[in-house]
């Protein structure tokens, strides 16, 4: 069994590390991107993220998981990210880029989803646009399957006001 060998205790191969976290980087760059909101500090986190994954691949205990462990890794590294920007301490105005007056505005959703704090935005970017099950999204924010299904169904009870229709 080839799983068996990629997680024995003498040490994680690049053909094992591709094997098992590779066809998840795209989910970890989404997700980084759905916490942190700027495409090069998403993929400096998933960088950094995948590192650190390559660093504890003993931790892995069963190859089946390897997705909601890695994103767990992502989603950490992510809230170190935000923890530790140096230029939170320093209020400056927001700086806006120069947009063209096509740009397209952002969706009533969209903005409803922003205003949601970032533990459930990222519930519930796992659970409804990755479509990870309740178990993986409760392995990734360090919840049990039931403590998941509570956080995403309460941070989508907190949209509906905001995306209510006015007749």
């Amino acid at each position: 069994m080839q799983d068996a060998a990629v997680l024995t205790a003498d040490g994680a191969h690049a053909a094992d590390f591709d094997v098992l976290v590779g066809p998840h980087l795209e989910a970890g760059y989404r997700t980084a991107l759905a916490i942190l909101r700027d495409p090069d500090e998403a993929h400096d986190a998933v960088q950094e993220a995948a590192f650190k994954a390559w660093r504890r691949m003993r931790q892995l205990n069963k190859a089946d998981s390897a997705r909601a462990w890695f994103l767990a890794i992502v989603a950490n590294q992510c809230r170190s990210v935000q923890r530790s920007r140096w230029w939170s301490v320093i209020r400056v105005p927001e700086l806006r880029r120069a947009e063209p007056d096509t740009a397209i505005d952002t969706t009533d959703i969209e903005r409803a989803v922003a205003r949601l704090g970032r533990e459930d935005r990222l519930a519930l970017f796992l659970h409804f646009y990755l479509d990870l099950p309740l178990e993986e999204v409760g392995a990734v924010l360090g919840l049990t399957a039931a403590g998941a299904k509570t956080r995403v169904y309460r941070a989508a009870k907190k949209l509906r006001p905001d995306l209510e229709m006015t007749a």
